[in-house]
């Protein structure tokens, strides 16, 4: 999403009113003082990764969704495509707006009344903020129906069906980040001054809760609904997969005749590569699910605890640089489930995990050595096919 730079300040100056020499009213102004900051390399550096790893992963699911644009797993390349996307874009809009603001050396002073890149900045970020966990969530519950009820999952969705899915997210995630327009809760500068997001510490009225409440439920409640489908579809699996080992064993221990035998092998062939992309794809889901839950978790949080203890009462000077430090520390997590978000699925496929086990338990494949047993989809030959194709 962004990166925000690391900054040691140790003296924040109250909000001042600037009155030039004609006596013309100027907009208060928020100032810093004694600022050492970082160099912006780090930023740089955290801003490359992201693309690299989001553009590595988009040609790794074109590739993949070429192949099987008409199987079962075309719905959840799709979505996954649209997530990596979006996470591509939520980290080059967001973060190059904030390198911009800290490099254009726009003073040691910003406007304490927030401005129009302010609340541009802010509503990119609750946009490309709500839009992954909407997604996970979404790709958690086609997989959940996909698992659980494979037949009504085949009769209801569709590629175009899931297309409308996508725009709905971004519509519904499009409508919470324009709130604030509306004077439904606000955008302002965050300390170090650098960044906007929902105001949660600065004269919060009751408009800011009802947005923050708003913006961590939604948040949140993807998470929870997220936890509970991919639990679903793992334990069903996993149960699936218990059922078929004591169907074949009965099998043997019974001895039936050879035609009941190789009735059930051959049928066990041909629902052994469903099963094992419901499992690839339900790992990749937890994986995301878990990404998700600790890089945003903290920021939603401590979005509700400020705003909630910020509009009871008061708070001194110390308590009050304890919630925006917690803000600033839940950005910073949040930022990185833009570069994390790829990664899980790069490496979380079939072809690298089982690769990863042959290495590590020092077995080989059923024709032979462990690195001849690279498959199609692995991480290289993926990239290859992808930038060949482009």
């Amino acid at each position: 999403m962004l990166s925000i730079q690391q900054y040691n300040s140790t003296v924040l100056a109250e909000d001042e009113v600037s009155v030039n020499q004609s006596h013309h009213y100027v907009a208060p102004l928020r100032c810093r003082e004694n600022l050492t900051t970082t160099s912006p390399t780090a930023a740089g550096l955290s801003m490359t990764l992201g693309i690299v790893s989001n553009i590595i992963a988009l040609a790794i699911l074109a590739n993949a969704y070429s192949r099987r644009s008409k199987t079962t797993k075309a719905t959840f390349l799709l979505f996954a495509s649209s997530l990596v996307v979006t996470d591509l874009v939520g980290h080059v809009i967001p973060g190059a707006l904030v390198l911009h603001l800290y490099l254009s050396g726009t003073g040691p002073c910003l406007p304490a009344v927030p401005d129009g890149t302010c609340y541009f900045l802010g509503g990119s970020m609750v946009f490309f903020g709500l839009c992954p966990l909407f997604l996970g969530c979404a790709m958690a519950v086609e997989r959940c129906i996909g698992v659980t009820r494979p037949l009504l999952h085949k009769r209801l969705v569709c590629t175009t069906q899931t297309k409308i899915v996508m725009v709905m997210v971004w519509l519904l995630a499009l409508s919470v980040a324009f709130l604030p327009f509306f004077r439904l809760g606000s955008y302002t500068y965050q300390y170090p001054w650098t960044w906007c997001f929902i105001n949660v510490l600065d004269e919060t009225n009751v408009t800011d809760v009802i947005f923050v409440v708003l913006f961590s439920g939604l948040g949140l409640a993807s998470l929870a609904v997220a936890l509970v489908c991919n639990t679903i579809s793992g334990v069903t699996l996993v149960a699936a997969r218990l059922r078929k080992k004591q169907k074949q064993e009965s099998v043997r221990q019974s001895k039936k005749d050879k035609q009941e035998s190789v009735r059930l092998s051959r049928k066990d062939k041909q629902n052994k590569a469903s099963k094992t992309h419901d499992i690839e794809m339900v790992v990749q889901l937890v994986g995301i699910m878990v990404t998700s839950c600790i890089c945003w978790s903290p920021l939603l949080i401590f979005g509700l605890m400020s705003v909630i203890r910020s509009s009871i009462s008061s708070m001194g000077d110390d308590l009050e640089m304890s919630y925006r430090s917690l803000l600033v520390m839940g950005v910073r997590l949040a930022s990185w489930n833009q570069i994390l978000d790829p990664w899980v699925y790069i490496l979380l496929r079939r072809a690298i995990l089982r690769k990863i086990y042959y290495l590590t338990t020092g077995r080989t494949g059923r024709r032979g050595s462990t690195f001849r047993q690279w498959e199609a989809s692995s991480f290289q030959n993926s990239v290859k096919k992808a930038i060949n194709q482009t």
